[in-house]
């Protein structure tokens, strides 16, 4: 296993994987401001997951390489078609946790809210989400490790990241570079599903308290 290109050029590495960073982030968070209100319609009014579930289905089954080739002509080559893209595959991960979470709640705690004199956003913001926060961060993990493995292939438009080391690598023929990117990857994915299973085991210890 040849690890020289890790050891010799690790500050780069570094600087690829903040940019993979950066990249999975922005493109989570525009995700969440859409996925949000649409996790919620669905959890309230479930008639509409059939149309919004096929729809986001629909776009998470197009090749990802397709449908950031197809985006060029729009946007050009860089982060703006990456964003788009791993936002909206990002979609279908989060609105399907989101409702499944919201959804989950037991009923009698809510009815119990309500009858205390809550108003139903104080419900919404005061039991309901703090109840569904566990299966809320599940749902966010899977995507942020799903969005990580993707944004390597947004290194093919020039997007930045630690799949640029794997396109360069291929490239020049250079199974160290190559592999520096596969481990750096593995690592910052690893890293990440650790995060936020170990806040997905906080929010459920405070969950069980609340229920106490």
């Amino acid at each position: 296993m040849n690890l020289n290109y890790l050891f010799e050029n690790w500050r780069r590495v570094l600087d690829l994987a903040w940019d993979h960073v950066t990249l999975t982030v922005i493109a989570l968070a525009l995700a969440l401001l859409l996925a949000i209100p649409l996790g919620v319609v669905v959890a309230h009014w479930p008639r509409t997951s059939l149309p919004i579930i096929g729809v986001l289905g629909i776009v998470y089954t197009i090749p990802s390489l397709a449908l950031l080739a197809f985006l060029i002509p729009v946007f050009g080559l860089g982060r703006q078609p990456a964003i788009f893209v791993l936002a909206s595959y990002a979609q279908l991960s989060l609105v399907r946790n989101i409702s499944a979470a919201l959804r989950g709640v037991d009923p009698s705690v809510l009815e119990s809210a309500r009858g205390s004199g809550m108003s139903d956003s104080q419900v919404f913001r005061n039991v309901r989400l703090p109840l569904a926060m566990p299966v809320l961060i599940a749902g966010l993990r899977v995507a942020a490790v799903t969005t990580i493995s993707l944004a390597t292939l947004t290194a093919w438009i020039a997007a930045g990241g630690l799949g640029t080391l794997l396109f360069d690598g291929i490239s020049r023929d250079n199974p160290s570079m190559i592999l520096a990117g596969a481990i750096a990857i593995a690592v910052l994915a690893a890293v990440t599903d650790l995060s936020l299973r170990f806040s997905e085991r906080l929010t459920s210890v405070s969950r069980s308290q609340r229920r106490v």
